[in-house]
């Protein structure tokens, strides 16, 4: 049952009352209107009068007030008893505990032995991950991971080889003249280049006359709508790349002004790309090579473009060199903005600082901070190595992780390499869990911190200007802002807590000073940063106003202006800023040519076509569109289309293996094994497998793909074929092969 007739009945009242709200299903902020029969929410929809969302709702947020009345949903904190099992503890106490025991084990082994994973929930609430970062930096402690090393590294990895150009990016879908996705289908997974609203935001530049061009092995939902679409084989995205490169050198279709201005190393980049001719790539990624042309020709003969990768390249084992190879087109072809342009977006906020049509040149991309103890990694642009955290933990001697604390992910699921993830997480000393419901990873913690909803706190969209700020093309097109108080109380009874509000109580507890890093100044100089900074009295606890205002103190608009203004959503009039002139003598340059990005290049031209081997299929990943990643899989709205996550196969290859819907197959790798339910899907390609992530049990846990799905992170090891920078592992055209089984 959806929302509406239970609620209504229970309540009765036939006062309706509305309240808008920002929706946290996911990373899109969408703005809603909920409304009450009394105190009982009974609809929620998308507001049409918003600037941004412009109505659009999907049924992960219209279900945002169901989750909480969930039988599943935890209403109070656990700790592992001594039967293998759970006992309710109050929060209060739970917070005590766990910073007994991690106060014990930084006594005995140092800080580094202390880890955190925050995970998506918490990197896309602003307020969580600045107490998450602050507890991290009062222990001492540089163990802090995200999920960005395991989905797309390689933006920022590539910014930092290539450079990046201080007058932002290209962003909206007005104006574009042709827009090339990789990998990526933002009618599925949101955001990119189509923001919020991402079907009326394409549909809008298919009429003002965009190209579409998409290369994906799948004909997703997005290349349907393409008008090139090049279904290139799995893991071919830079030879592809590479290729259009050569085409519009060769044809000398870039922008030869711009290039020679605020670029080097052209030479080293030609002879690189050399290899990858037209009937090469065409052989290789086993697509038209008029397609191949028409792109290039299109793309660079346009006078604005965009080129956006998505998170299946970045998994299929060239996650830099693809996303550097992609702004090595987009520079060579100019599309930046230029001196004088307007920034269509100032910044609320975050302060983003000036714009100059110019670049700083390559920064480092590596050996930041605490090296790691396996295969001499250390931090990178994209954070730490978070596929190699399992071994920082198993590895015994000096600087092994005992203690880990996961906010707002599920490692279990996540992780590539399942089966050392499990060991892992039953070797810590202390696993705690700040989860709603009892995860694959909760399932094994030691503590497990019942949070508050996205409904029954207060909130506010900083993410995406914090993504803007990070030199990507997410983020809002206006100087948009919206803010929510909380609208709807805990179940009666319930004893959860804010995420931020737990952390504050373990750092109280372990006698730690928390200093809060302002994300409104997270591009500013040690100076500014310094001042926008704020430590705690830990003796009082701010209320959750307060805390969000200290999270963007110095912010260009005043938090508590947000706060009063931006209820329903609000386009702020800010004073309108233009993209300086670079200044006379600057010396910054795009590098076309990095040394470490050509030499991957040059194996990759090296190399003979894929052959099949052992393993003849391809397993490609994908999304759901009613689910987001592992969150609520147990709500039956959410599973309207799909109980379970099949292996979506071409008809052919179903036909040629004698296989029918719905039955049952192993996925083998050289890792591992799992069980599946095998779909037909004709947009898949040939000698693919498409599934989502996010699925499935633990290892040792009976399978049941029709009740639970299949874990493809356990198909994948995080030892073999990693980026060598952000150390992720083939997490996409894994390497399978097939068993059918019986039923």
């Amino acid at each position: 049952m959806g929302m509406g007739q239970a609620a209504v009945a229970s309540s009765g009242t036939g006062e309706l009352r509305r309240a808008h709200t920002l929706c946290r299903a996911c990373h899109l902020s969408c703005s809603l209107i909920v409304e009450f029969d009394g105190a009982r929410p009974v609809r929620i929809a998308g507001d049409r009068d918003n600037p941004i969302s412009h109505g659009f709702s999907c049924i992960r947020g219209r279900e945002l007030a169901n989750y909480a009345a969930l039988p599943s949903r935890l209403t109070s904190s656990l700790a592992r008893d001594g039967a293998g099992g759970f006992r309710r503890i109050a929060s209060t106490e739970a917070a005590r505990a766990i910073a007994d025991q991690l106060r014990a084990i930084i006594d005995r082994h140092g800080p580094r032995a202390v880890a955190v994973y925050a995970g998506t929930y918490c990197v896309l609430n602003t307020l969580t991950n600045t107490f998450v970062a602050a507890l991290m930096a009062a222990m001492g402690s540089p163990m802090y991971f995200t999920p960005e090393p395991i989905d797309q590294p390689g933006k920022p990895i590539a910014n930092a080889l290539h450079g990046r150009w201080l007058g932002g990016t290209l962003r909206g879908t007005d104006g574009f003249d042709v827009m090339l996705l990789i990998g990526s289908n933002p009618l599925v997974s949101g955001g990119g280049p189509f923001g919020t609203s991402p079907a009326v935001n394409l549909r809008h530049a298919k009429q003002q006359g965009t190209k579409l061009i998409v290369c994906d092995p799948r004909r997703t939902e997005t290349a349907r709508r393409a008008d090139i679409h090049l279904q290139a084989r799995p893991g071919e995205d830079p030879s592809v790349l590479a290729g259009l490169i050569r085409i519009i050198l060769s044809e000398r279709l870039y922008d030869q002004e711009f290039v020679a201005a605020e670029a080097a190393g052209l030479d080293a980049l030609r002879a690189a790309v050399e290899p990858f001719d037209v009937p090469r790539v065409a052989q290789h990624a086993d697509v038209r090579a008029e397609d191949l042309v028409a792109t290039a020709r299109a793309y660079a003969g346009a006078r604005r473009g965009l080129v956006h990768v998505g998170t299946g390249p970045n998994m299929s084992g060239h996650s830099t060199l693809t996303e550097y190879l992609g702004r090595v087109l987009t520079t060579l072809c100019g599309h930046w903005p230029r001196a004088g342009e307007r920034v269509s977006n100032p910044g609320v906020l975050v302060n983003f600082g000036d714009a100059i049509a110019a670049t700083p040149g390559p920064t480092p991309a590596t050996g930041f901070g605490e090296p790691l103890r396996v295969h001499g990694l250390s931090c990178s642009a994209a954070g730490m190595p978070t596929a190699v955290l399992p071994d920082e933990i198993l590895m015994p001697g000096e600087g092994q992780v005992r203690a880990l604390l996961v906010i707002g992910g599920n490692p279990m699921v996540a992780f590539p390499d399942q089966e050392k993830t499990l060991a892992a997480m039953q070797a810590l000393e202390l696993l705690v869990c700040v989860d709603p419901h009892l995860s694959a990873t909760a399932r094994l913690a030691h503590y497990v911190v019942a949070p508050t909803l996205p409904l029954e706190t207060a909130g506010v969209c900083g993410f995406w200007e914090q993504a803007i700020a990070a030199g990507t093309i997410y983020g809002f097109d206006l100087p948009y802002q919206q803010y929510t108080p909380a609208i709807l109380p805990p179940p009666p009874g319930a004893d959860v807590v804010d995420e931020w509000s737990f952390l504050f109580d373990v750092a109280q507890h372990m006698g730690l000073t928390l200093t809060l890093k302002s994300g409104a100044s997270i591009l500013a100089g040690p100076e500014e940063a310094a001042r926008t900074s704020t430590t705690l009295d830990m003796a009082r606890k701010p209320t959750t106003d307060e805390a969000w205002a200290l999270c963007f103190r110095g912010s260009p608009v005043p938090f508590e202006d947000v706060r009063r203004l931006a209820r329903a959503g609000h386009v702020f009039e800010v004073p309108e800023k233009r993209i300086a002139p670079k200044p006379p003598g600057w010396q910054g340059r795009f590098d076309l040519g990095n040394a470490l990005m050509m030499a991957q290049l040059n194996v990759l031209a090296a190399r003979s076509a894929d052959a099949p081997g052992g393993h003849p299929f391809r397993l490609i990943s994908r999304r759901l569109k009613d689910v987001f990643n592992s969150n609520w899989l147990e709500h039956e709205p959410l599973l309207r289309k799909w109980r379970y996550n099949p292996a979506f196969m071409n008809p052919a290859d179903m036909a040629e293996l004698g296989l029918c819907a719905g039955q049952t197959i192993r996925i083998r790798s050289d890792r591992a094994a799992i069980l599946a339910l095998v779909q037909p899907e004709q947009e898949v390609r040939r000698g693919c497998i498409s599934m989502s992530h996010g699925w499935g049990v633990n290892p040792g846990e009976p399978e049941n793909p029709q009740a639970f799905g299949g874990t493809t992170s356990r198909l994948s090891d995080n030892v073999t074929r990693c980026d060598p920078i952000s150390w992720i592992p083939i997490m996409s055209a894994i390497p399978v092969s097939i068993e059918r089984l019986c039923g």
